[in-house]
Order: C-alpha cells, then sequence, then structure tokens
C-alpha cells in the first residue's frame, strides 16, 4: 500500500523520488522535508561534498495548497555539484573524451557491478551505488514520519559506538532529539562523544576511515503491526532488511539481538504484566518492541552496524579492470565517517517500513479515515 523508487547519480542533475500510499490530507511542506536532509549532512567526519550541498527538496506533485491529495508525491533534490560534472555526467553524447574510472575499490560495487552490467568505466557504477541517493530516501522517510507522527509515533536515532569508542548504555527519550543532533557525532554520551571526535581524527590522520553502530528507536507504535502469518510481512524481517539496504550497513539486530543467542530463556525474554492505565505492557525490552513478527506496544529498537566506507584517502590495492594490472583503487572526495548520518537515513528507513505496515494494518484513503481506523483500533484493544 505504500512504495517509493528513487533515481539519480551522485553527480547527476538531481535526484527524484516517487512515493505512493500516503493519504490524502495530509500536511506537508518542503521545510518539513528539508530538516531531516539537513540531519543527514551533520556530523565531524563528513567529507568536502557536504560543503557543496545544502540540500533541499522541491515537491513537483502530489501535494495542493500544504495538503496530499492522495495522489503520488514526486521530489526532486537537486546537485549543486552538478555544474562541475555537466561534461562528464552528460545524458547527450559529448565530442571531447571523457576520462574512464578503471580501479575498483575493494568493499564497493564498482567491481561486481562492472562484471554484471558488463561495463568497463566504474563511473556508470558508482554514480548510483553511491549514498548520496540516501538523500532521496530520506527525504520520502520524512513523508512518512510525518504521517506517523499523526498517529503518535516518534522515530529517533543516535549513535553508540564509533570505532572502538563505545558509549556508557543509557537510551535517549523520545523528546532527545534536538539534544542528539546538537553533538558532533549525534552522541548523548558527552564523554564518548570526545573520544569518538579523536577516533575519527586518527583515522583521517591516517587516510583511512572508520565506522561504527547506530540504534534507532520507535516510540509509541501500536501492537499488531506485521504479522506471524507469511515470511514477508513479518515486521522484524521488514524492518531488517530496510537498515540493511543502506549502503555500508552489514548488520541488523532488534532488540538485544545476538546477545539473545547467549542467555537462557528465562534471561532473553520479557514478563508480561497488565494495569487500567497501560493494559498489557512487558517489565523488560529484550525483544526491542517485536515479538512473533509483529510490534507489541513497547518501544521498537533496531541496531546497525556500518563498515568502514571503502573510498580510503591512501587507497588499498586493486587492479585496472582493463589492462589487469595491479593499481591503486579509485579516490575520490568523501567522508572519514558517515555513521551520524546513516542513523538518520536509518530513521527515515524505519520509518518508510513501519507507515507502510501501518496503512496494511488500519487503511483509509485520507487521513481522517486513517486516523479513526487507529483510534477504533487502540479503543478495541483496551480493554481485551
Amino acid at each position: 500500500m505504500l512504495r517509493f523508487l528513487t533515481a539519480g547519480e551522485s553527480h547527476g542533475q538531481g535526484l527524484v523520488a516517487i512515493i505512493e500510499g500516503i493519504p490524502a490530507g495530509l500536511a506537508l511542506t518542503a521545510e518539513r522535508i528539508d530538516r531531516d536532509l539537513a540531519r543527514r549532512q551533520l556530523g565531524f567526519g563528513r567529507g568536502g561534498r557536504m560543503k557543496i550541498e545544502s540540500d533541499r527538496a522541491q515537491i513537483t506533485s502530489g501535494v495542493r495548497h500544504g495538503l496530499t491529495i492522495g495522489s503520488p508525491i514526486a521530489l526532486l533534490i537537486g546537485n549543486r555539484d552538478w555544474d562541475n560534472w555537466s561534461v562528464k555526467m552528460a545524458v547527450g553524447p559529448v565530442g571531447e573524451p571523457v576520462e574512464t574510472a578503471r580501479s575498483p575499490r575493494p568493499g564497493h560495487a564498482d567491481l561486481a557491478g562492472a562484471l554484471k552490467t558488463g561495463q568497463r568505466d566504474i563511473r556508470n557504477i558508482l554514480e548510483r551505488a553511491s549514498a548520496r541517493e540516501t538523500a532521496a530516501r530520506t527525504a520520502v522517510g520524512a513523508v512518512a514520519k510525518t504521517l506517523l507522527s499523526e498517529i503518535g509515533v516518534t522515530i529517533i536515532s543516535h549513535v553508540v559506538q564509533i570505532g572502538s569508542v563505545t558509549t556508557g548504555g543509557g537510551r535517549p527519550e523520545a523528546d532527545a532529539a534536538d539534544k542528539i543532533d546538537s553533538s558532533p557525532v549525534r552522541c548523548l554520551d558527552a564523554e564518548a562523544t570526545v573520544a569518538m571526535v579523536e577516533e575519527i581524527k586518527r583515522a583521517a590522520e591516517a587516510k583511512d576511515t572508520v565506522g561504527g553502530i547506530f540504534e534507532v528507536i520507535i516510540y509509541g507504535c501500536p501492537p499488531g503491526l506485521g504479522s506471524y502469518s507469511q515470511w514477508d510481512r513479518r515486521l522484524n524481517a521488514n524492518l531488517c532488511r530496510a537498515l540493511a539496504s543502506i549502503p555500508a550497513i552489514k548488520g541488523v539486530e532488534v532488540g538485544d539481538g545476538f546477545d539473545l543467542g547467549c542467555r537462557f530463556g528465562s534471561e532473553a525474554h520479557d514478563e508480561i504484566a497488565h494495569d487500567s492505565r497501560r493494559g498489557y505492557f512487558r517489565t523488560t525490552n529484550r525483544a526491542g518492541g517485536i515479538e512473533g513478527g509483529m510490534s507489541n506496544g513497547e518501544a521498537i529498537i533496531l541496531r546497525a552496524a556500518m563498515k568502514p566506507i571503502p573510498t580510503l584517502g591512501a587507497g588499498l590495492k586493486t587492479v585496472d579492470i582493463v589492462s589487469k594490472e595491479v593499481t591503486t583503487a579509485l579516490s575520490e572526495r568523501s567522508d572519514i565517517c558517515a555513521l551520524p548520518a546513516a542513523a538518520v537515513i536509518g530513521e527515515a528507513m524505519a520509518a518508510l517500513e513501519l507507515a507502510g505496515a501501518a496503512l496494511e494494518k488500519f487503511g483509509g484513503d485520507s487521513l481522517v479515515e486513517f486516523k479513526r481506523n487507529v483510534d477504533g483500533y487502540l479503543e478495541q484493544i483496551k480493554d481485551s
């Protein structure tokens, strides 16, 4: 019921996104989308591209007089760097020879993509495989977050580890977003923040890169989203797929994740309680808000591990795909650490999956109908 597509290359004219399935009557402005686009550009360790781009979304269809009208919403994000690439990335033929890229980076899509498509210029692969595409995902994710906010769902993210530096634990509350964003690495632990910045500086001095782990937390999600009936409708599976689709993400877990495999059942599961005010609730949340493929009413906790970015200043050894000679991998303007930005993209992808699950559960061609269905369901389960 909710789907989206993106198009565009890293150094092309811009990025395009279309999202379909948003009910009519949702208040939506470009300014709301731009706030998340700006958050995606935050973080100590970002590269020179962030000094060039100042992403802004243009809504070209699906919205009239500030409200969605029920038709597909089209978004356009221009690339300011296009001026420097208008010949190299021209859509039509050009009269002058253009330098080709032939040195695939270990850890990137370059070589596998070239082999898959039979092309000898990895520029044709890396331009689309680039994480620049995630600006479009962030934009459509902001639309999904706007819809979810109408039913009391809040999504935030924070960094819990960069390189070898981890936080002291603790989980931010739903209203902590601004405080998180004020940190240079989007981390609430002040002591860990200082150490994380130093870790990034060490990587930069060595012409290296560094990854880490971020966490996405979803507050206010009603129980029952997703399904136990089929594998492809399980909410945990779809959320994990969504986060794993972000470039450089190599691992995703829900709740206590892999740690649960090291415990006895009595230490792994969340006991159930009930009171007249809260209804059913869990006394702990090791499951991360999802049981049996469905949300259970607790906060949904997702954690993703991001590998170091494969574009290194020093460059790793590789093979020229034309001459087959040993060479140094392609090195372009890149980030040292993009983990704080990846966490914001994680919010967007989680929002898109969750909004889709909510629309599947509650339906509604208008926002009024959608919210009425949600309210009726919550009233129904209150005394169950």
